[in-house]
This record gives structure tokens, C-alpha cells and sequence, in this order.
């Protein structure tokens, strides 16, 4: 298996990080992973939501990369 796709949104700021992940979790297959990074505060609380709203699992915390933090979501339908 692949790893995950990567977004990075940094420098983004709030809502761009979640429009971009709706964009492309259709780019993973059912059970695959996004990793969004992303500078944003706002992300921490928005990707978890955006999750819950399409019916996707927030699969927690990813690796930051260097200050950015990431997040894991897994396409489930």
C-alpha cells in the first residue's frame, strides 16, 4: 500500500484547508489516507468537524512538518 496523499495547505487560512481536502478525497480509495498540513489554528477544530459533517473518520494527529501540524482523515465512502 501507498502512503497517504499529501495537502499541503499551509499558508492557507480558514476555510481553504477543508475545501481543498473536499476536493480531493476523491483522489484515495475507500480505506485510504489524506494527510492535510496545515498552519491554520483554525484547522485543528475544522478538519475533525468537516469530518464528522461528509461522514469521514478523523484518524487523529499526523507528523508535523516543521512548525505545521497535520492531520490524518480516511475516506470511508
Amino acid at each position: 500500500m501507498t502512503g497517504p496523499l499529501v495537502l499541503d495547505c499551509r499558508g492557507m487560512r480558514c476555510p481553504l484547508p477543508v475545501i481543498e481536502l473536499a476536493k480531493r478525497i476523491g483522489d484515495v480509495p475507500v480505506q485510504g489516507l489524506v494527510r492535510v498540513i496545515a498552519d491554520d489554528p483554525a484547522a485543528a477544530t475544522d478538519v475533525p468537524a468537516w469530518c464528522r459533517m461528509r461522514g469521514h473518520e478523523y484518524a487523529g494527529p499526523g507528523e508535523a512538518v516543521g512548525d505545521a501540524p497535520s492531520y490524518l482523515v480516511r475516506r470511508t465512502r
